[in-house]
């Protein structure tokens, strides 16, 4: 229902950490699982402004944009500065199971979660079998 769209994520995290910057915007992890008829997905945005955050849906793919600024005002020297700040970027391919016309979002204790439903017509549902009677008599 729901594909791991960047698959070079964990190598730009170790150039990031090497390196010390990357030339993309840095990725949110995130934990997705589906709960009876809804698929819920939770990204890690500790200290971003929810006003910060962008969701949007184009055909399947939901893209979530967020950005986090430095608290120190500018003309202030920096001692330690361990804190990323910048864009932060995710991409999601949505599996044509999902709704997502009813597409809800929270963002609680820096965590953004999303609550997807499964589509009406990608729900298990049980079929009626109608027929004739298989034990009729023939009579002679």
């Amino acid at each position: 229902m729901l594909m791991r769209t960047d698959p070079f994520r964990e190598f730009d995290r170790l150039a990031q950490q090497v390196l010390g910057s990357t030339t993309r915007p840095s990725a949110m992890p995130m934990d997705a699982y589906r709960s009876g008829d809804d698929f819920l997905v939770h990204f890690d945005l500790p200290g971003i402004d929810p006003e910060s955050i962008e969701l949007d849906v184009e055909r399947n793919v939901l893209n979530v944009r967020a950005e986090r600024r430095s608290p120190a005002p500018e003309n202030a020297e920096p001692l330690v500065a361990e804190r990323p700040t910048g864009t932060f970027t995710r991409q999601l391919f949505l599996g044509e199971t999902l709704d997502t016309e009813r597409i809800d979002a929270s963002y609680d204790a820096g965590v953004l979660t999303l609550r997807i439903p499964v589509a009406e017509q990608a729900k298990p549902r049980r079929i009626q079998i109608s027929g004739g009677d298989s034990r009729r008599q023939i009579s002679s």
